[in-house]
């Protein structure tokens, strides 16, 4: 790795963090990767705050691209991740195999874990859907932008957590029940772009591509890789 040219920065949610924190370990060049909140991350862009590269869920990218804030042209699929379900290391494990049997592990859980992002907003939802959403709102607890759900069951908070795959493989005090079941799986598709002060210019064009071509990486946290069509 070349440390002596100028690092090229990147801004993305907490979903990629791992994924981003890896490729830019094995990429030639040095790379600085921010992640926070989804919400603060395409804030901090849209205000003008200046990155090279911006990594954020396809409609945020999209609203980006309408602000004037990315390069449209410079789109490229990153991964697209599913929602897992997770408890604490060692806990029983409920049912998920199917709708019904999901929304019975909800209503029974002491306490239920989601996120600010995509994921947590398909949550929430399905308790609509489910007609159980004024049941279980006093035991929901939402993960504070930047924070993990992993993080809040390892350390008791909640009993019955829902996140994106990749933000829960690996994390100590959890145990990955599995994926939601295919008919109420939400996948979000996450993508990188040049953002509009860019500084790093072609280098950055070339990080882009090393990360939409790094499948390895991304299968090892859950996620699959995705092509967009060409623009």
């Amino acid at each position: 790795m070349n440390h002596t040219q100028t690092p090229i920065t990147v801004i993305s949610s907490m979903a990629t963090r791992h994924v981003l924190t890896d490729l830019a370990d094995a990429y030639a060049q040095r790379v600085t990767v921010e992640s926070v909140g989804g919400v603060e991350a395409e804030r901090r862009v849209k205000e003008g705050e200046a990155f090279d590269i911006v990594v954020l869920a396809a409609n945020a990218i999209s609203r980006l691209v309408a602000a004037g804030r990315v390069d449209a042209a410079s789109r490229v699929g990153v991964a697209r991740s599913g929602i897992a379900v997770a408890i604490a290391k060692g806990a029983a494990r409920p049912s998920i195999g199917n709708e019904a049997a999901v929304r019975s592990a909800v209503l029974e859980a002491r306490s239920i874990g989601y996120s600010t992002g995509p994921s947590g907003a398909h949550l929430m939802r399905l308790f609509e859907r489910w007609g159980i959403a004024e049941t279980v709102a006093s035991r929901i607890v939402q993960a504070p932008p930047g924070v993990g759900v992993g993080a809040l069951i390892a350390r008791g908070d909640v009993e019955l957590g829902f996140q994106q795959m990749s933000e829960l493989i690996g994390v100590d005090g959890v145990d990955v029940i599995g994926p939601m079941p295919a008919a109420i799986q939400a996948m979000t598709v996450f993508e990188g772009a040049l953002c509009e002060n860019a500084r790093a210019g072609q280098a950055a064009r070339s990080l882009l591509a090393f990360m939409r071509d790094a499948d390895a990486v991304k299968q090892r946290y859950g996620m699959e890789p995705v092509r967009l069509p060409a623009a």
